[in-house]
């Protein structure tokens, strides 16, 4: 888990294990054997290492799975990944448990589906609608104008 976090942050960050030891004040080859498991971080070094990789210390140690696509990375600080969702002929989807629970989302709950080129988010109306309504405060105009 830890060391499979680590590795994948490093690539996709595009630093060398040298690069990253620099940054945290360690050498190359203890970073090396995080990396392998052979040893693991204090927990300084790993609040450092969440630092740098843009993760929260706890995303950081834990194991990430998508359903079919197998480990993925940690989410960046503030953002989640919740695995791979089927869509079904008519167009539904069943939103992870943890992620209603995380957004309060129960039967019956008003979301807005928002998207662009790379895809969609779904946003609980409430909060897009008070959004919007500070938005349009914000530009001095009238809701309905």
């Amino acid at each position: 888990m830890l060391k499979e976090n680590l590795m994948m942050l490093r690539r996709i960050k595009g630093y060398s294990q040298e690069e990253l030891a620099e940054r945290i004040g360690i050498s190359r080859q203890a970073y090396a054997k995080w990396e392998t498991g052979a040893t693991v971080p204090d927990i300084e070094k790993c609040s450092l290492l969440a630092d740098v990789y843009g993760v929260s210390l706890d995303s950081l140690v834990k194991p990430h799975e998508a359903e079919g696509v197998g480990a993925i990375p940690p989410a960046p600080k503030g953002k989640s990944i919740w695995g791979a969702v089927t869509v079904s002929d008519r167009g539904q989807i069943v939103i992870p448990k943890e992620a209603r629970d995380r957004y309060g989302i129960t039967g019956g709950s008003r979301l807005i589906i928002l998207g662009d080129e790379e895809g969609i988010a779904l946003l609980p109306a409430e909060t897009f609608e008070n959004n919007m309504k500070k938005a349009m405060a914000f530009a001095g105009l009238e809701p309905g104008t």
